[in-house]
């Protein structure tokens, strides 16, 4: 069986991007020596790595350049060589590279019984529809100290859903981390 996991960012009102998908303000997000530390380690952990289209679009403006190799040469690393399944009704292939390769596309979520452990970034309506099935087996969500005002809700559209927390953790650039497991 598969372990599914969410690794998000939001904003402190549950926003993981604007109202017309902008991420830009991620940008307000103050770098620290000790979230550094901690977003290397978790990244360190493998599996795959599954996107919706709007955001394996955006991975793809930034991650197979040199410009990511620079900023982030471990995470860059990391990004290019997992595993990457997109679920998309629209894209028709996925093209690999020499620096974004390991691609799967599928048409529709189904299952995951077979590949081992999944992390999800960004990609809220895969993270919404996932969790009305039950199938997140822990959210882990970066609060970044903004309001933003309006934006796309994480859990717009989730039915209620009872959840445990296994872990909180503050950072010192005001990021506060918070683990949670199913209930269920």
């Amino acid at each position: 069986m598969s372990t599914i996991n969410v690794f998000n960012h939001v904003t402190l009102d549950g926003y993981y991007a604007g109202p017309n998908g902008e991420i830009d303000w991620f940008k307000s997000m103050k770098q620290s020596a000790d979230f550094d530390a901690y977003k290397a380690k978790q990244s360190g952990s493998g599996g795959a790595l599954l996107f919706g289209r709007t955001t394996y679009e955006m991975m793809t403006q930034f991650w197979p350049t040199p410009a990511a190799e620079q900023l982030d040469p471990k995470m860059t690393k990391i990004m290019r060589e997992s595993k990457k399944i997109v679920i998309s009704k629209s894209l028709k292939k996925l093209e690999e590279t020499p620096t974004w390769k390991n691609l799967e596309l599928r048409h529709d979520i189904g299952d995951f019984d077979n590949e081992g452990d999944v992390t999800i970034l960004g990609s809220g309506t895969i993270v919404q529809q996932l969790m009305n099935r039950g199938l997140i087996n822990e959210l882990q969500l970066i609060v970044v100290p903004l309001i933003l005002g309006k934006g796309k809700s994480l859990f717009k559209d989730v039915k209620e859903t009872n959840l445990e927390l296994k872990d909180s953790r503050s950072f010192s650039n005001g990021v506060v981390v918070m683990t949670y497991k199913s209930a269920a």
